[in-house]
């Protein structure tokens, strides 16, 4: 009977490890949200930057260029943003999935064993 008290109580560590597990996401998520409002607000001055530069130009042809530039610019930014961000969102996955993957690994070998017992 005591026995069954045992196991009917609740697995401290796993809990301890869960809430590890959402802490760890949590920051993750926090993490990647303000990378990604961070570049908003860095895109957005560029661009308000941009216009204004674009404004004192006298010729069409400096505007093409300076608009060239500036769409180039602009696209390499956002590729190379674009990147981290996705890093960090595998990251987030990995973080995420991994304690499942524990699990499943730490039952199969559980089951097993219990097989191999039984036989």
């Amino acid at each position: 009977m005591l026995n069954d008290n045992q196991n009917a109580a609740p697995d401290t560590d796993a809990i301890d490890e869960a809430l590890k597990n959402y802490t760890q996401a949590a920051l993750s998520v926090q993490a990647i949200a303000a990378e990604a409002a961070g570049y908003s607000k860095k895109s957005f001055e560029d661009a308000v930057s941009h216009v204004g530069t674009l404004s004192s130009v006298t010729s069409l042809d400096a505007a093409l260029e300076l608009q060239s530039n500036f769409a180039k610019s602009y696209y390499e930014g956002f590729v190379a943003e674009a990147a981290k961000i996705g890093e960090m969102y595998a990251g987030l996955a990995k973080s995420v999935y991994d304690p499942a993957r524990k699990a499943a690994a730490r039952s199969s070998g559980n089951a097993g064993d219990s097989a191999n017992g039984a036989a």
